[in-house]
């Protein structure tokens, strides 16, 4: 009977191996009795450069290789065979080598499994070309359990591949494709562990040490950084509310030290909109946080419950979104800025200011205590606690204003030029509405 095998998934639970696959396709396969494959031998193969110059042969010891390689397969795919195994080869006896294999030949490997034990087990190897046999060995090999621990209520799907120290939890659902700490460009997934009824879609990457709790959802093209915590019934990674999207290929990107409370969405990117939400690392999601397409969040942020950004939305490092606020889509929050609670963003915040009010939102100055805790200086505080001044207080235009702090040399230094800058390439406007003094005795003065 032949079988469709996966040979690169089940060769990566094969330790100790030659780095490449030397299994080329199944022909026959009798699940834990006997097993049949081909490697094609072809003159651009690595080992051939140097063994030997002039006279290519295929060294004896990757002949043993491919059929060490076919019979980790036949034993990992055999009925009963835990899903968290993983093969070593222990030792070889009574090789023999027959004739020379050179590139042109097809090498047929057959395997036969003999005496086993939980943790040996004994196969009987062949390697033909056509009916002439050129190798035979009897191989022992290792079985060891992984680190990995599989709840046996969970559905994992074949062509997933579940990394080393990865714990699964009871009902969680892995579709295929998936890749959990397995050579993903984020991490190797030690550590990580999936909550109960977890639903994790095809392409998502997840990197070490992650937590996912309880019936949370991860989709599409997701990449999410290490020792990241995501909390039950949170969903990451799926289609944007966006009435334009079409199925296109898109993205969202997450970094290191994420905290993802329940119930927070976060959607990947649009075709039309730059293709990939990203988000930094260290930010906080509070419960009921939504993060719309295309999106981009930098560093140290936090949101409190039920903040919601449109799309398009560009947050700086160190933003501070209180509960209940709204940002319109395209605006920018700038760094160190704070917006208050249940405030409503139809343009870019300043970086450094509180922004707070709904109809419409105004600027409170300096946001005093969140910078002295960000560790700045009381002359940078003071710096642009006068900038402000500038900007909402005198009776100079904005450009005048801008002009005016560039001029008084007493103000110079990197943040107040990142603030000029920052209203200078506003492209939607920026918030300079000046908080009402009866607002202000609403909101406590630093």
């Amino acid at each position: 009977m032949t079988a469709s095998l996966n040979i690169p998934i089940l060769l990566d639970r094969f330790c100790y191996r030659y780095p490449s696959p030397l299994v080329d396709a199944v022909t026959e396969h009798d699940a834990g009795r006997r097993l049949v494959a081909i490697k094609n031998v072809t003159v651009n193969e690595e080992f051939f450069q140097g063994h030997f110059p002039g006279v290519p042969l295929m060294p004896g010891v990757l002949m043993l290789e491919s059929l060490s390689q076919v019979a980790a397969m036949l034993l990992l795919q055999r009925d009963g065979a835990p899903p968290n195994v993983r093969v070593y080869l222990r030792g070889v006896n009574d090789a023999k080598f027959r004739r020379q294999v050179v590139p042109g030949d097809r090498l047929r490997l057959e395997i036969s499994l003999g005496r086993r034990r939980t943790s040996l087990a004994r196969a009987q190897a062949a390697a033909y070309v056509g009916d002439q046999m050129v190798a035979e060995a009897e191989l022992l090999l290792g079985l060891v359990a992984d680190e990995t621990e599989i709840d046996p209520t969970a559905i994992v799907a074949p062509g997933a591949q579940i990394g080393r120290g990865t714990t699964i939890g009871p009902h969680v659902v892995i579709g295929p494709e998936v890749r959990i700490g397995v050579n993903c460009r984020v991490g190797i997934g030690r550590g990580t562990t999936i909550g109960p009824h977890v639903v994790i879609g095809p392409e998502v990457r997840i990197g070490v040490n992650c937590r996912v709790g309880a019936s949370s959802v991860i989709d599409g093209w997701t990449e999410i950084g290490a020792d990241c915590e995501i909390y039950p019934f949170a969903s990451i990674g799926l289609v944007p509310q966006d009435l334009k999207f079409r199925g296109e290929r898109t993205r969202l990107i997450i970094g290191c030290r994420n905290i993802f409370r329940e119930f927070v969405t976060i959607h990947r990117g649009t075709q039309g909109g730059g293709g990939v939400t990203t988000i930094g690392d260290r930010n906080v999601f509070m419960a009921y946080v939504h993060v719309a397409h295309d999106c981009h969040v930098g560093h140290d942020t936090i949101f409190g419950n039920t903040a919601t950004l449109g799309g398009h939305v560009t947050v700086e490092d160190f933003v501070n979104v209180s509960a209940g606020s709204g940002v319109h889509q395209f605006c920018r929050l700038g760094r160190h800025a704070f917006i208050g609670g249940y405030s409503v963003v139809t343009k870019d915040a300043l970086p450094y200011a509180r922004t707070v009010g709904s109809r419409p939102a105004r600027i409170y100055g300096a946001n005093t205590i969140g910078l002295m805790r960000r560790g700045f200086t009381q002359d940078v505080v003071t710096k642009l606690k006068r900038s402000f001044r500038y900007l909402l207080q005198s009776k100079l235009n904005t450009t005048r204003a801008l002009q005016q702090i560039e001029q008084d040399r007493s103000l110079a230094c990197p943040e107040v030029q990142y603030l000029i800058d920052f209203i200078r390439t506003s492209e939607r406007g920026v918030i300079l509405r000046r908080a009402s003094r009866r607002a202000e005795e609403v909101v406590a003065e630093e």
